[in-house]
């Protein structure tokens, strides 16, 4: 078992956000989302985040899942840890990883080997380094043969040490029972009147511990961002990781302008995602589905082969073979079966679409449970909404809802019925039964000779 203490409580006033900075999204998911997943995925039980800004947001991501201390006042890094101190001596036994939160990329390969790296050296700390061709602004891995010797900032750097390559991540695997009485060794005498960590493992050092750097295979895990340009920047990166992923799994994008995937959707191979489709949360899209242009899908499941065209969908499920948009929306709880149609300007809420059921264009159908081989005609719409409580509607296999059909909830059409163009429809419809409910016609004759003699009158003066 490991540890993981996550220093989340700053604030990244240039980001201009009134949420913490580990709060912000790259490619739709928060970074603090990003780190915790890398965590579990890696098989770390024991997840503490630091709080400190705007700490309710922190607490409400973590609630039920991760513990979290308070900072209340941000004196450095070696200070937020110090604020967890009650937390560490509860997990004394277990290594811990120390991680900065504003850094996304962090990959669960890098965690599991550094923690080997780690124990089978017996090191009381481990600093987790990169190597990147752009030193400049970094501290820099100071090594002698016994490890790392020392950390040293930019700053303090000699010109020799300032082309060093290997930089501090910032991110510290300790040995729990020795980090804690180096804690209490830590000074605010520098410049910044801070307490930092790199003193602790310098510290450890200076006492004859071991102390190393585990060197990453990739440079992404010290990328982190302090304003926009720099959150565009890690959107960008990730944007072309996740891109290439489904490439590289047989997802068929031609032109990635406007695409944007969150880093947990899954795409089964064959599947074609056009432009400017934005794919967030758990969503899903079966084999050979076509998506786009112009989708937005957030935790959406979508089948094999179905076809959405300018769809707005949020929390909702669609089948096999399905045909969906221009200009529709799925709210959240619509679950649509198998070879189901639906056309423009369509809404669907929280109801179930019945297979090969066709809703084809500027309906709305809330809370409603439709059988199979249903059609719905132009206009029509299920009024399930009273101003104070919400009624369903059941509509039986093969039914015909007329164009400009109101169905009044709670109502049922029975199996195979229809209901006549222009209905308002408020008691249940038998199974095979028509309903007609229409006001009586009446026609006044010569009513519009006056109006289209004035309408002609106007036209002329105007001309």
């Amino acid at each position: 078992m490991s540890n993981a203490l996550i220093l989340a409580g700053g604030q990244g006033k240039r980001l201009h956000s009134d949420l913490p900075k580990t709060m912000c999204e790259v490619a739709g998911k928060p970074i603090i989302s990003w780190i915790t997943d890398a965590f579990k995925e890696a098989g770390i039980e024991n997840i503490c985040i630091v709080t400190g800004y705007a700490k309710e947001y922190l607490e409400k991501y973590a609630e039920g899942r991760f513990e979290t201390v308070y900072q209340s006042e941000r004196l450095g890094t070696g200070h937020a840890v110090m604020t967890a101190e009650n937390w560490l001596r509860e997990h004394i036994d277990e290594p811990t990883l120390i991680f900065n939160g504003d850094a996304p990329f962090v990959d669960s390969g890098t965690i599991t080997d550094s923690l080997k790296f780690h124990l089978d050296n017996k090191n009381a700390a481990t600093v987790l380094s990169a190597e990147v061709p752009e030193p400049f602004g970094y501290g820099r891995i100071i090594r002698d043969e016994r490890g790392v010797l020392a950390i040293r900032e930019q700053k303090d750097c000699s010109e020799a040490e300032k082309n060093i390559r290997e930089i501090n991540s910032g991110c510290f695997w300790f040995d729990t029972r020795e980090l804690l009485p180096a804690l209490k060794k830590l000074t605010r005498n520098n410049a910044q009147g801070e307490y930092y960590l790199t003193d602790a493992v310098e510290i450890l050092r200076s006492e004859g511990k071991r102390v190393d750097a585990f060197t990453a295979p990739g440079s992404d895990i010290v990328l982190s961002a302090n304003d926009r340009k720099g959150m565009l920047e890690l959107n960008e990166i990730a944007k072309r990781k996740i891109l290439e992923k489904h490439l590289d799994n047989g997802v068929e994008i031609v032109c990635a302008d406007g695409i944007i995937i969150s880093p947990d959707v899954k795409i089964e191979p064959g599947a074609k995602i056009l432009p400017g489709c934005i794919l967030r949360g758990n969503t899903v899209i079966g084999k050979n589905a076509v998506i786009g242009p112009n989708c937005q899908l957030s935790d959406t499941k979508v089948g094999e082969g179905s076809v959405l065209n300018n769809v707005y969908s949020v929390g909702a499920a669609v089948g096999n073979g399905c045909r969906i948009g221009p200009f529709v929306q799925l709210r959240p709880g619509t679950k649509v079966d198998d070879l189901v149609h639906i056309g423009d300007f369509v809404e669907i809420k929280n109801s179930n679409i019945g297979k090969g059921t066709s809703v084809s264009h500027f309906n709305y159908v809330g809370d409603s449970d439709v059988g199979k081989n249903v059609n719905f005609g132009c206009g029509s719409l299920t009024a399930n909404y009273d101003g104070t409580n919400k009624f369903r509607t059941e509509i039986g296999d093969n039914a015909f809802i007329g164009c400009n059909t109101n169905l009044v909830a709670p109502v049922k059409v029975g199996e195979a019925a229809y209901t006549a163009a222009g209905s308002t429809v408020t008691h249940d419809v038998p199974d095979r039964a028509l309903v007609i409910e229409r006001g009586e016609q009446k026609i006044r004759e010569g009513y519009a000779e006056k109006k289209l003699a004035r309408h002609l009158e106007k036209g002329r003066k105007l001309d």
